[in-house]
């Protein structure tokens, strides 16, 4: 069975940084695309970014380029987003979610974990 769990969220000052950790069972990194998301409340779920199998990264949203990273450790079979720079606007619940591919569209993808609550505010 997959199950995909996410952790790292908190509050934090703006200008801080968070390390959210999705650690994922019952698939191998190796095999699956694994994506970040987040969803403000009152907004639509947003694609962030993805890393492939191979480990070949596509960032999606423009907001957080140059501020967040995408990484993945198969030997643990967990994915990162580091999260440097933080704002008030990046308040979310941060999910991951999985696919043999990597896609923007938060409906292609089949399993998501229960998300992280990330809260940035003075």
């Amino acid at each position: 069975q997959v199950q995909l769990v996410e952790s790292g969220g908190g509050s934090v000052q703006p200008g801080g940084s968070l390390r959210l950790s999705c650690a994922a069972s019952g698939l191998v990194l190796d095999d699956y695309a694994i994506g970040w998301f987040r969803q403000a409340p009152g907004k639509e779920r947003e694609a962030i970014s993805c890393i492939s199998s191979s480990g070949t990264i596509t960032d999606f949203a423009d907001s957080v380029k140059g501020r967040f990273t995408i990484s993945k450790d198969d030997t643990k079979n967990t994915v990162y987003l580091q999260m440097n720079g933080l704002r008030p606007e990046d308040t979310a619940v941060y999910y991951c979610a999985y696919h043999a591919y990597c896609f923007e569209e938060p409906a292609m993808y089949g399993y998501w974990g229960q998300g992280t609550q990330v809260t940035v505010s003075p």
